[in-house]
This record gives structure tokens, sequence and C-alpha cells, in this order.
């Protein structure tokens, strides 16, 4: 399991992300060259240069949301520019795209950042409505991929059909509540108003029924925090069928980037429903019942993934991985090792869990459960700093990815194995890149007393490493 450092401080990781973001430039500027607007969406590096890969298009926004990060953390408004005019450019088929569950991803990554620097005063371009506008359409959008239950509640369904419920999708709901924030519905038959705040909550509440486990008996498999990566259900009456994968290893193993997106989901839909009033909760079964289900839900995965992760909070992909048991049984008490011969790591799924575990740990630490949350915390941080520095941070400026050692969908083998290597590795992802550039900028700002990073921004200064001391007297977090 991982071991926590706690001395390390968002101050002290100062160091390694101004190397990041460094870096960062040079990336975005070489895939710029090789990937321009209107060119196939890249998804992964093969030798160091991004290249596409046709499943569906939920990357674009990655990149493009790249460039608005660049800015945030820099104000280098070359990078705003680049991400603004692409936004403007290619993202429109992405705002009314039905066939997807990502509108989180790609939407809220740009145009999302755009409404959110703009809210904060860092962008004033005049153009705030029309940001408004493609938010409100993307979160209904995201909203109408509905499919009942037996039970009379829903799940926005994957792409894989309307008997799929994927874990992924729970990131993505971040559509629906910034389309909720904006006063938006979902109109349906004979003038229907759908709120997607209930989508979003019905939604958050099955992922967390049927896709997440807690130790209580469900199956044989049934390990507490463990997620599955799809659950099926009949689409004739709506009843759960069994659980499934399409990238993890097995349907009882865990993939872990699929439980890296139920951490940071579950944690951000914590932050957000924070923020919302008692009478906009009491129809979906109120705040005590909403914050209970969402914390089971974030708690569960990152402990899972506290307690399955190498010592230096590096997973590998899948926890079930069969190449695993040639490791020996102490692999996950040293750091992960990325060339090993039997099985990749994800370290898109490290970038990915670091911010839920961090979000996680803010937001006990805020609720006066300052131990509980400050190991969550110092994980994170711990995490962090590892995905910031070598071997995993690429210093090559040949190489245009920006976070090594992502893999995208091992079972298919559509990942780069180098010469010489008998599994993938020395290859990045565009989720991967971006949610490393996410954490530095969460981290960041935390450090240097700015307003905290949420997609649902702006948000008070309270993140501040010496806000979090108040509410923790002697955790060791500044």
């Amino acid at each position: 399991m991982i071991e926590i450092d706690h001395a390390l401080t968002p101050v002290g990781l100062l160091k390694g992300i101004d190397r990041l973001w460094e870096l960062s430039a040079q990336k975005i500027d070489a895939i710029e060259k090789t990937c321009p607007p209107g060119a196939a969406s890249p998804v992964f590096t093969v030798g160091g240069l991004y290249t596409a890969r046709g499943w569906t298009e939920w990357t674009q926004g990655f990149q493009y949301g790249s460039a608005l990060l660049q800015f945030d953390a820099t104000g280098e408004r070359r990078f705003l520019e680049l991400g603004r005019q692409s936004t403007v450019a290619v993202m429109a088929s992405h705002v009314s795209h039905i066939g997807v569950h990502d509108h989180g991803f790609n939407n809220v990554s740009t145009y999302g950042n755009l409404w959110r620097l703009t809210r904060e005063g860092r962008v004033q371009d005049g153009q705030l409505p029309f940001y408004e506008l493609a938010l409100k359409i993307s979160g209904a959008v995201q909203a109408a991929r509905w499919r009942t239950t037996a039970d009379g509640t829903g799940y926005i369904y994957s792409f894989n059909g309307p008997q799929s419920l994927f874990v992924d999708t729970i990131r993505s709901c971040r559509a629906l509540a910034i389309g909720h924030l904006l006063g938006h519905v979902l109109m349906g038959e004979r003038d229907e108003r759908i709120s997607l705040l209930g989508r979003l909550i019905e939604h958050t509440r099955n992922t967390a029924r049927w896709n997440v486990y807690y130790g209580e008996g469900r199956d044989s498999y049934d390990v507490r925090g463990r997620t599955a990566h799809e659950s099926i259900f009949n689409v004739n009456d709506g009843s759960y069928r069994c659980p499934s994968t399409q990238q993890g290893y097995s349907p009882f193993s865990t993939w872990t980037r699929g439980l890296a997106w139920a951490m940071v989901g579950y944690a951000e839909q914590l932050e957000f429903v924070a923020t919302l009033p008692d009478e906009a909760l009491t129809p979906y079964g109120g705040r005590a019942e909403i914050t209970a289900m969402l914390l089971k839900a974030a708690t569960a995965t990152c402990d899972f993934y506290l307690e399955n992760t190498a010592a230096d909070g590096i997973p590998y992909w899948d926890t079930g991985a069969p190449g695993l048991v040639r490791l020996g049984d102490d692999y996950l008490s040293r750091p992960a090792d990325p060339y090993n011969a039997h099985e990749p790591v994800d370290s898109s799924a490290a970038a990915i869990g670091a911010q839920g575990l961090l979000r996680l740990g803010r937001y006990l630490i805020a609720e006066g459960r300052p131990e509980q949350g400050q190991r969550y915390w110092q994980a994170g941080l711990t995490v962090a700093n590892t995905l910031f520095a070598e071997p995993y941070l690429s210093t090559d400026a040949q190489h245009q990815g920006l976070i090594l050692h992502s893999v995208y969908h091992r079972p298919n083998g559509w990942d780069h194995i180098p010469a010489g290597q008998r599994v993938p590795n020395g290859e990045s992802s565009m989720w991967g890149d971006y949610h490393a550039r996410e954490l530095a900028l969460y981290l960041q700002r935390i450090a240097r007393d700015q307003p905290l990073y949420t997609f649902f921004g702006p948000a008070p200064a309270g993140g501040s490493e010496s806000a979090i001391q108040d509410n923790n007297p002697g955790g060791g977090v500044a």
C-alpha cells in the first residue's frame, strides 16, 4: 500500500509544479504542430508522438482544455487564445453530441474553463453568454441519454448502449451540475421540465449502488471500495444483471482508472452539493441522505486506492491483472515499476485519483474530521510528488507527452510497447496529461492562497494551506 509522506506541503511542491508548467508549454506547442484544429483528436502517444484512435471522440476537450489550464497557471495569453479559438472552431459538435457520455470531459474542460475564468475576472472577452449557452445545451444533451431502472430511477448510459452504466461517467456529470447552476432544465415530451440536478443525483446514486462495492456481501468479490467499470441492465425491465468491463481485466477485478474516476467524481460532487441550498436537495432525498451516499462512495474508493497501490502512489492498471503475481508478494510495498516485464502501471489513474484524495481530504477537514481528512490529503500530496518528477514527468523535448507510463486499452492491445520491452510503458495520454495539469493547478492555487480550483468556480480562497491548518491544528499540512 502507499507510503504516505506526512512532511509534504503544497508550497513544498511548487518547484516541481513550476517545472511541470515549463515542460507543459513545450508539449502543447508541439502537439499543435502535428494535431491542428480539424485533424483527428489526439488520444495517446506512440513513440512520443500523439496519435488518434477511433473509438469515441472523448479527448479533444482535453487538448484545448490543457491550453486553458496553462493560461490559468502561468498567465501566458497565447495559451488563452489557443484554447479559446480552438474551442470556438471545433468543439460545437461535442456540445450537441448525442452518442457519448463524455460531455463533462469535452465541454467542461473547454467551455467550462472559459466560463470559470470569465467569472473569476481572468477572461474579459464579452463571450460569457456564449459559454453559458454551450454549457446549458451540453448538460441537457448528457441528461437526455437516460435509461430507467426497475425501481423507477435511472442512469446516464454509456456509448456502449442503453444497457451500460459506466463508472467513468460520474466525473462527466459536471456538465449537468453546471447546467443546473445556470438555471437550465431538459425539456421533455409535453413540455415536461426535467431537472438536471435530479438526474445528476439519480445517476450518482445508481453508480454508487451498482458500480462501487462496500464489503457488504453483494457477491463473492465484494471487497470494500473496489469498482466495476460497467454495470449491465436488462433494457426490457430495467433490472440489474451483472458487472462488466470494457477496459479492465475482468468484471471481478478493479480497473484502476475507473476507480480513479469514482474517487474524484464523488469528491467533487461532495464539494458541489455543499454549495446548494437545502430546498434544492429536498426533492431528491435531502442533504443528509445525499451527502451520506456521496461520502460513503468517496471514502470507500479512496481507501481501496490507498490499500491497493504501490508504495509511491502509482497503481498498476488493474488490481487483478494476471501478471501481478509474478512481481512477488511484496510488489505493493515497493515503488511501482513501469519497466517490469509483466503488467503496466497507469500513471493517468494516479493523476486522476490524486485529485480525489486531496478534495476528499480537504472536505473532511472542513467538516471537522481532521484526522481522517489529513490522511487523504497527505496521500494526495504523495501521489502528486511522485508524478511531478521523473520517471513520470516527461523531460524529453522530443516527446509530446507530459506524464509518462499511461495506458489506454490493455485488453485490446492498443498501447505501444517499445522495442525491448514486454509491456506498454513510456507513453502518455490526453486524459493523463490534462488531469496532471488540473492537479498541478489545484495545488498551485492552494499554495499561493488563490481561489480554490473547482469546476463550478469561482470558489473562495478557503483552500489555502493556512485555512486547512486552521481547521486542523497540529495536522502537519502547512
